[in-house]
């Protein structure tokens, strides 16, 4: 079975885990085994990484920029990958997706910090404020969209 991880941040209003729960939908219906995982719970462990065989990352746009759980993921996948050599963490394909207050710049940084897991599938699904059902619907697709690649 494809295992799939969709590792997101959410806390105050819960839209980024909305959508995360949408995009999880996406990937179950196309038949992938789902983890979801909230930075504002806790620290992934980066030994648990090489597992899965796509992600997807959520975050609120925090300062046109992405939440500090995920930095925190990057920092942790830098140093597994590069200093202690940790196999199975790049080359992965990843689907991302953001949801902002108005200004909406963390959609520009995404692609950037998140590019050295592997290839981007899909494009990056943002959304003002709370989800709508045309939102929560693009989600679903990135899912399915993403499951795609890796049941091929």
């Amino acid at each position: 079975m494809v295992k799939a991880l969709v590792i997101y941040h959410s806390q105050e209003f819960g839209n980024t885990a909305a959508m995360a729960k949408a995009v999880a939908d996406g990937l179950r219906e196309a038949g992938c085994e789902v983890d979801l995982f909230n930075t504002n719970d806790g620290r992934f462990d980066m030994t648990r990484f090489p597992q899965y065989d796509c992600v997807a990352f959520g975050s609120p746009d925090y300062y046109s920029y992405i939440a500090g759980g995920l930095k925190m993921f990057m920092d942790d996948h830098y140093i597994f990958d590069v200093r202690k050599g940790l196999k199975g963490l790049r080359d992965k394909p990843y689907s991302l997706f953001c949801s902002h207050g108005g200004g909406g710049r963390v959609k520009e940084a995404m692609p950037r910090v998140f590019n050295r897991i592997g290839r981007q599938v899909g494009e990056l699904v943002s959304c003002l404020r709370a989800p709508d059902e045309q939102a929560l619907t693009r989600c679903k697709v990135l899912g399915k969209e993403l499951a795609q690649i890796v049941l091929r």
